[in-house]
């Protein structure tokens, strides 16, 4: 896929919903009414920064949220979000730091919206979650403590998740996604993209390592 073909397939997928527009859907769907709501960064989902008015009903519930609405093309498998969405569900009530599912008027943990785009009908994947605040990793200065604890908490995660169970969890098979560690070989075709500078051949050597240390041992690790 050439950078040409990569942006065009993730502008044709990713949704484009106004503030106003995701302040309805909040509303509708969730029957939570915004004060103010903010975009919030995404790559091919679209996010938003929700806050919401108090109500009788919502006084001693959260009053900050996340609304994900999933980009058309993730939202045809609805299995793989319901294994995300319960994957969080899991790790919350395992006592990781995570954000909370907000459950819609109809008692779901998400809801498919259809829009009509002038040309065709697509339909979104919404979910709402509370917001956790914070500040993003890459903002913080590096440290050897910090580093540790980060890999703590990865063999925790990774250890806790052996015991997660779903029906559909084989929905997270997804051959050619980049996302996969074990596609790093994947990359080498956006490589174009750190010019000829020393960043440049330090990713070239991981991926050659990769290819030549792990993928001939592929078969002796466990995926999940």
């Amino acid at each position: 896929m050439s950078s040409g073909d990569g942006q065009q397939s993730q502008a044709l997928t990713k949704p484009t919903f106004s503030e106003v527009q995701a302040s309805a859907l909040v509303e509708s769907v969730f029957g939570l009414k915004v004060s103010k709501i903010q975009p919030l960064p995404s790559y091919d989902d679209q996010n938003f920064h929700v806050c919401i008015s108090r109500t009788k009903d919502t006084t001693d519930g959260p009053s900050e949220y996340v609304l994900k609405i999933s980009n058309s093309e993730s939202s045809k498998t609805p299995d793989l979000i319901d294994v995300q969405s319960h994957i969080i569900i899991f790790l919350r009530a395992a006592g990781f730091p995570t954000a909370s599912m907000c459950r819609t008027k109809g008692d779901n943990i998400t809801s498919l919206m259809s829009v009509d785009s002038g040309s065709e009908i697509k339909s979104y994947l919404v979910r709402l979650l509370t917001y956790l605040p914070g500040r993003p990793i890459a903002e913080i200065p590096m440290s050897p403590q910090l580093l540790y604890e980060i890999g703590r908490v990865a063999a925790k995660l990774d250890k806790t998740l052996e015991k997660f169970h779903h029906p559909k969890l084989s929905s997270l098979h997804r051959e050619n996604f980049i996302w996969n560690l074990k596609n790093v070989p994947l990359l080498e075709k956006y490589l174009y993209a750190l010019g000829q500078n020393r960043n440049r051949e330090i990713v070239e050597q991981v991926v050659q390592l990769f290819k030549d240390e792990v993928m001939t041992k592929l078969s002796h690790f466990r995926e999940y």
